[in-house]
């Protein structure tokens, strides 16, 4: 066939022409997309990342006591999830060999078949048994449901085609439960074939505090599931713990979804703080056990060190309907209270800076009542005469109201400002700047220019404690500056930023107030407040041990029907020790409605336990001094493995006396007094042997050679045993010891 040469090269330059358009058009688009629109499509490419891109939660940084000890830390828990339509296939005929077939599991009219990477594998009874194994091990992890109660429930699960099937429901498996799981059939998959097995496990981190409720408003809560911080600590340095979180994004493998890291997730830091454990103990105890002694219905203590300022223990105690105590409120920062009698001193205080007064001036207590511009005030003793005529030290060491309030009024009635200026000087009404939310500033009333919020008895009540509030910490910082020759620093509640043990920053300690007073007026403060303790109304606060200085406190409270009559007292005692080399300061506060309120008997006792408890812990001996060189030290030893017991006690020199037998053989032991005598004990691997008395590794290590499993709750030596001694052994059973 011949072609015409005119025709085609007529057509030629038209399709050239349509050629080199299209071309052109590509490279404008291109250009386009390249230049001018780049930032839309790089928006869009973004948009799509962050909706298939998930959160990788970092694990929040432990709270340390100050000696290192784990208070507060994230532990890991598990939510588990099965997936009943993982692995499955539309497209496998109905006889496949891989329908299972059972009376409880059966779709024999559903077009959905399971494959091999199906929950349900096999038929019969290797089905049959692999289900009962499963059922019987959630039955020994989560005892809330039977075996018969987990297969019923593994079947409406089944039965509803459900995608995310919680297998333990309403239940919070730990690390050990999830783990023992996971050896379990059809879970033990996961392991070695992750993402097909169609498991799904929702890991939180579950706020764990070893110490149980032991500093509980101190380091404060979580909002449970959510993992964000609530109060106390855990909120103060919450960006510190928080850490930074990663992310990931999904990519579909096999009609499975993997999760890729596109940026690992930072880690929270470990926070250390000043508490002390021992002394948090010893003060909840004290503070406790006389809240329940008086029937008070709220109790406060604060531990300060003197030089640095560290809080090493912090109580907060308030009666509920149960008639129980708990920490449910951190009264010591954010509750405001009129100080009463411990306010007495920062008023002596001011004077005496000011040069106002000397210790050696007199005034008059007018038999326990005064008129005071027309209001009566009264000292704790006016029915049995009050006092009369007493130097400045009487008057705070006797906690006359009369005898402060004159003073006071006498040099500042006409200029008040004069007086409360001189208390914010001092730090009694400074504002600590601490870290915790909520945490309250005094309240010390500045009188207006025109008095509009004053009146005549103002200045005398404020003198003795009434009309301000101020925190049970701002107090005890107080007297903190006075212990510490007039250097007041700021509560610190951590001094240090670690991870991985390895200090990252410190927290220095901060100087508020380089000096509160001239140093001489400091001086006759401190010896008046020892005098307090050893002479005055402080005197159940004295110790035999070492000199104590302080000073009780007595307020009354404003009732509900908004004046004092029938409102309760809050008694005190605040005070540091020892007077020679002040190492401690301490705040007792205690809220009582009962009758017969007194600072010094009530607060007093607590502040003298709490501080001869601190001081015998902090005293060291040379024990070595001791030692008698011609006795023989000679251990007693406990039941256990006999290798065990012959390696530490030959490494002590001590005698011993039987045969040497094997490491896995266990004994006992007896002693003469010059040495130590073994005795093999026979231990058979068809009957559960005798644990009580043994150590959780020796208890664990014959369980796990019986073929059986253990689990342990407590510390110590075991208790009591689930499976009793001489009972015959189920292989592969769980036996739960208990330690004490």
């Amino acid at each position: 066939m011949k072609f015409d040469k005119k025709y085609i090269t007529g057509k030629f330059p038209i399709i050239v022409a349509i050629a080199l358009l299209m071309a052109v058009g590509i490279v404008i688009c291109m250009v386009k997309t390249m230049i001018f629109d780049k930032q839309m499509w790089e928006d869009r490419r973004h948009v799509a990342f962050e909706k298939d891109s998930l959160i990788v939660p970092p694990t929040r940084g432990n709270i340390l006591s100050d000696d290192g000890q784990l208070m507060a830390s994230s532990l890991p828990d598990y939510k588990v999830y099965i997936d009943f339509m993982s692995g499955i296939s539309s497209g496998v005929p109905k006889n496949s060999k891989d329908i299972v077939h059972t009376d409880l599991f059966t779709r024999q009219d559903s077009i959905i078949y399971f494959t091999k990477d199906s929950l349900f594998l096999g038929k019969g009874d290797a089905y049959a048994a692999i289900i009962d194994s499963i059922c019987r091990g959630l039955e020994e992890i989560c005892p809330t449901r039977t075996a018969k109660e987990y297969r019923e429930h593994i079947a409406q699960g089944w039965n509803e085609h459900r995608r995310y099937f919680e297998i333990c429901k309403g239940q919070v498996l730990n690390y050990i439960q999830y783990n023992e799981l996971l050896r379990l059939p059809f879970f033990n998959e996961s392991v070695k074939r992750k993402y097909y097995v169609g498991l799904s496990v929702e890991p939180r981190n579950n706020r764990k505090k070893p110490f149980g409720s032991l500093a509980r408003r101190t380091l404060g809560e979580m909002f449970g599931a959510k993992d964000s911080a609530r109060s106390g600590l855990e909120l103060a340095y919450d960006s510190i713990l928080r850490g930074t979180p990663g992310i990931q994004h999904r990519r579909k493998v096999r009609n499975k979804y993997i999760p890729i890291i596109d940026k690992q997730p930072v880690n929270g830091y470990d926070i250390v703080s000043t508490i002390d454990i021992t002394m948090q103990d010893i003060c909840e105890s004290a503070l406790r056990e006389q809240l329940s002694v008086i029937d008070a219905d709220m109790g406060v203590v604060v531990l300060m060190e003197v030089k640095t300022g560290d809080v090493k223990a912090m109580v907060n105690l308030a009666r509920y309907d149960d008639g129980e105590f708990y920490e449910a409120r951190n009264f010591a920062l954010a509750a405001l209270m009129e100080p009463g009698s411990t306010f007495k001193t920062a008023s002596i205080l001011v004077a005496l800076d000011d040069g106002v007064i000397t210790p050696d001036d007199h005034v008059s207590g007018n038999g326990g009542v005064y008129n005071m511009y027309g209001a009566m005030m009264k000292d704790h003793n006016w029915y049995r005469g009050g006092y009369g005529d007493m130097d400045v030290a009487h008057t705070l060491m006797y906690s006359s109201n009369i005898g402060v309030s004159r003073l006071i009024d006498a040099h500042y009635h006409k200029n008040p400002e004069k007086f409360v200026e001189g208390l914010k000087r001092v730090g009694i009404g400074a504002d600590l700047h601490l870290p915790f939310v909520g945490s309250a500033v005094p309240v010390i009333r500045m009188p207006k220019a025109d008095r509009s919020n004053w009146s005549a008895t103002a200045l005398a009540w404020m003198s003795i404690g009434y009309e301000t509030q101020i925190p049970p910490i701002s107090t005890c910082t107080f007297y903190n500056a006075i212990a510490n020759n007039g250097t007041m620093v700021k509560p610190r509640f951590v001094k240090a930023i670690q991870r991985n043990g390895e200090i990252i920053d410190t927290i220095p300690v901060v100087v508020l107030k380089q000096q509160i007073a001239r140093q001489e007026a400091v001086s006759q403060v401190q010896d008046m407040l020892r005098r307090v303790v050893s002479e005055g109304v402080g005197k159940p606060a004295r110790s035999p041990y070492f000199t104590v200085a302080g000073k009780t406190g007595t307020a009354q409270l404003v009732g509900k029907n908004g004046s004092y009559k029938g409102g309760g007292h809050l008694v005190s005692f605040c005070g540091y020790f020892p007077y020679e080399a002040p190492q401690y300061t301490c705040m007792v506060t205690i809220r009582n409605y009962s009758a017969g309120a007194s600072g010094g008997l009530q607060s007093g006792r607590v502040f003298k336990q709490i501080a001869e408890s601190v001081y015998a812990k902090n005293i060291t001996n040379d024990l070595s001094r001791a030692k008698d060189s011609l006795s023989q030290f000679v251990p007693e030893v406990k039941r256990g493995f006999i290798s065990d017991a012959r390696t530490v006690l030959s490494a002590l020199n001590v005698p011993m006396k039987g045969d040497k037998y094997k490491g896995d053989e266990l004994g006992w032991s007896e002693t003469n007094g010059t040495s130590v005598m073994f005795s093999k004990q026979k231990v058979s691997s068809k009957t559960m042997p005798n644990l009580v008395g043994l150590g959780a590794r020796d208890a664990i290590y014959l369980i796990e050679r019986c073929g059986m499993k253990a689990r342990v709750s407590g510390c110590g030596v075991v208790k009591s045993q689930s499976v009793a001694a001489g009972a015959k052994v189920s292989k592969g059973k769980v036996v739960n010891i208990e330690l004490n």
